[in-house]
């Protein structure tokens, strides 16, 4: 019998819950031209829209992260996922900004409370197995993103309604969710946990993390306008953007433990933040749509092992408890997410989606900049 038989199951749940919430977050990113379309707003109160989704995760981390090290992160991952199957639909029946800035929030919100207890769970999976899974984990969740986005983008290439290809995602997430529900772990600190701001290397790798998830942010919020908006492709091939980023994130992620082990994470944050920026670049300097969309490839390669290694990093550290610090690491580094598109908003609407896209190059330097300080031990 294998010795890690007795977690077999929550490793299982754990993994459905990193899919689930990959592909329902990805579900929605073929929908925001259309949802933008339909409530009448222009890229800066589009902006302004999708930062309610950014508060939302913002404010439901910090609470969430210490419920799930007090008592466990199952019920945490439960709320956060039948939450996300409930809002789904409701993104696109949204008719004015005001609707849709209430059902963003409470979506972001849903996403928010499960990607801090999913990764809690995590940590706790792999202290039983004493084994690091972590790397695998995100890979379900890029997975997930895949299939979403991919399913997404077939459907609206079919022009299947709007209404019926939302309804046709929260489905499938609900039968991923029932199977994760019972085969959760049921865990709780052994002494009450205080809510710890986060301190030392914890906000380092919290603003790189918020870096980091900004660049996933944008391409899954902008991605699909900027093609539009460069004329790469037709607007119902718009998603296939986040799809390739997708591919290339599970490619990475699934094989990210072997070149870690290979390179070192010193060296593979390095080369992480330099592929993506060219990645980048690519997209914004040419109009091929074969060239620009093999740059979406790029930024999903080099944007895959940054944040398993962050997590990675904010296990290992002293300065506080690991499963509070993986807790700080999520909910600082969805300050991305937060200001990330409102940034990229404010900044379209003054100039140009380009020109946003340029500024995120420049951000993105600053992960091999301070990739030592992250691996020092």
């Amino acid at each position: 019998m294998s010795p890690f038989s007795s977690t077999a199951q929550a490793r299982f749940a754990t993994r459905v819950s990193f899919f689930t919430a990959g592909f329902v977050m990805a579900c929605c990113a073929p929908f925001f031209p259309f949802i933008k379309l339909g409530v009448g707003a222009d890229e800066g109160q589009f902006g302004l829209l999708l930062l309610c989704f950014g508060l939302g995760s913002i404010v439901s981390m910090p609470i969430v992260g210490v419920i799930s090290a007090r008592h466990g992160a199952k019920s945490m991952v439960l709320l956060g996922g039948f939450g996300l199957i409930i809002f789904l639909p409701a993104l696109v029946l949204a008719q004015t900004p005001l609707i849709l800035a209430i059902t963003l929030f409470v979506f972001g919100a849903s996403l928010g409370a499960m990607d801090v207890a999913m990764n809690v769970h995590g940590v706790q999976v792999e202290a039983q197995e004493k084994r690091s899974l972590m790397s695998s984990f995100h890979a379900q969740f890029s997975i997930g993103a895949l299939c979403g986005a991919g399913l997404m983008t077939l459907l609206l290439s079919l022009k299947v309604a709007l209404i019926i290809a939302a309804l046709t995602g929260a489905a499938v997430a609900l039968v991923a969710m029932i199977l994760a529900s019972s085969r959760l772990l049921n865990t709780s600190a052994k002494e009450p946990t205080p809510l710890v701001l986060p301190q030392g290397i914890v906000l380092l790798l919290g603003f790189l993390a918020a870096i980091a998830f900004l660049v996933e942010g944008a391409v899954l919020d902008w991605g699909a306008l900027l093609i539009i908006d460069r004329q790469i492709a037709a607007p119902e091939n718009a998603g296939l953007g986040y799809l390739l980023f997708s591919i290339a994130m599970v490619i990475a992620r699934l094989t990210g433990d072997s070149v870690i082990g290979a390179l070192g994470e010193f060296w593979v944050l390095i080369l992480s933040g330099i592929i993506s920026m060219l990645g980048i670049a690519t997209v914004l300097l040419t109009t091929h749509t074969l060239v620009a969309l093999a740059g979406f490839v790029l930024i999903g390669l080099g944007s895959a092992i940054i944040v398993p290694i962050l997590f990675s990093a904010a296990g290992r550290q002293k300065v506080m408890p690991a499963s509070l610090a993986i807790a700080a690491v999520t909910t600082t580094g969805y300050a991305g997410v937060l200001i990330g598109p409102a940034m990229i908003g404010f900044t379209a609407d003054l100039t140009s989606i380009s020109t946003a896209f340029w500024l995120l190059i420049g951000l993105v330097a600053l992960i091999p900049v301070t990739a030592y300080l992250v691996v020092e031990k």
